[in-house]
């Protein structure tokens, strides 16, 4: 119940009404179901989250599609994330630490493991905030206490 609160609290301005995680991935990606039977995909490191099918059948058949799912697991990344940072505890994900959004590389210097509820919120907080912006312009992060 906690993911789904954190789905709705930082996500729902694009839309979603989250139901249900029915998957999720090593980096945090999550498969959704929302309360009219639609299946959404966030993906945090993209900043996105967007309906990908109406209905289950729908959905069975984008679970069919060899590049979606290479897309979906990371697998390379996957495993140099193990080797190099460990096996994930419960509840973690990895994480790029500069979304390759903002210019961070898909590579295992720019990952760490992660809170995966913290990752949700953030990646949803982050999205918000940059969502208007155009292709290519610049973005300064200042954290604040």
């Amino acid at each position: 119940m906690q993911m789904i609160q954190a789905i709705r609290d930082s996500w729902g301005w694009c839309g979603i009404d989250p139901v249900e995680v029915v998957g999720a991935t090593a980096f945090g990606n999550l498969m959704i179901k929302d309360g009219q039977g639609r299946y959404w995909r966030l993906c945090p490191e993209a900043f996105s989250c967007e309906v990908i099918a109406q209905t289950r059948e729908a959905l069975d058949e984008v679970s069919r599609d060899q590049a979606f799912l290479h897309d979906w697991y990371l697998q390379p990344m996957v495993e140099q994330a193990e080797a190099a940072l460990g096996p994930l505890l419960p509840g973690q994900v990895y994480h790029f630490v500069v979304s390759p959004v903002l210019g961070g590389a898909y590579g295992i210097d720019n990952v760490r493991r992660l809170d995966h509820v913290e990752q949700v919120r953030f990646s949803g907080d982050l999205a918000l905030q940059i969502k208007d912006l155009p292709d290519g312009a610049q973005v300064k992060l200042r954290i604040v206490d």
